[in-house]
């Protein structure tokens, strides 16, 4: 997967650091790590456990937690990285005005609208969380009851290129489920 380093790949770094500074000062719920080692574990995954190295998938799953979780508005997103990266970005972004039970059923209308490239940033998001709940203290049966409705929500109808995701998650959840 050896690239070169081009103009298209500082836009992935800038990403990166962009997602830093917005996520600056926010932890996980274990009150020590750095929140943004999940955006950074996320694009990870969908690069080295989903085999995607698309620029756009690797930025926007960077940036998918900048418009729900910080004060970086779409705007912002489609200044730095544009429009496409930043409407993937939204997709992945739950309208928090909303009530809790409302908030997901719209959540998961937008994504069900989105392309599979945003699918995946998903499902590696649902793989990250499954995987570092135990760790960050997360309340490990609301971690797999919300894993199961975004991975059933994005199996029904899914994109060939979901399979690998798809399978992954469904490796978490089992281990999950059992307690492992």
């Amino acid at each position: 997967m050896s690239r070169p380093f081009d103009a298209n790949y500082y836009q992935l770094l800038e990403a990166a650091s962009f997602a830093a500074r917005s996520h600056q000062g926010q932890l996980r719920k274990d009150k020590q790590t750095p929140y943004v080692s999940h955006p950074f574990r996320v694009c990870l995954i969908v690069r080295d456990l989903f085999g995607f190295d698309d620029l756009r998938m690797l930025m926007a799953a960077l940036l998918h937690d900048v418009i729900e979780d910080t004060n970086t508005d779409f705007d912002d997103v489609a200044e730095k990285f544009g429009p496409e990266v930043a409407q993937w970005a939204a997709a992945l972004s739950k309208d928090k005005r909303l009530p809790d039970d409302r908030r997901e059923d719209a959540y998961m209308q937008a994504l069900r609208a989105a392309p599979w490239q945003v699918h995946v940033c998903k499902l590696a998001d649902v793989l990250d969380n499954l995987s570092d709940s135990a760790k960050l203290g997360s309340n490990p049966g609301r971690t797999v009851e919300r894993a199961t409705f975004y991975y059933e929500g994005l199996r029904q109808g899914a994109a060939p290129e979901l399979q690998r995701p798809l399978a992954l998650v469904s490796q978490a959840l089992e281990r999950a489920r059992a307690g492992a």
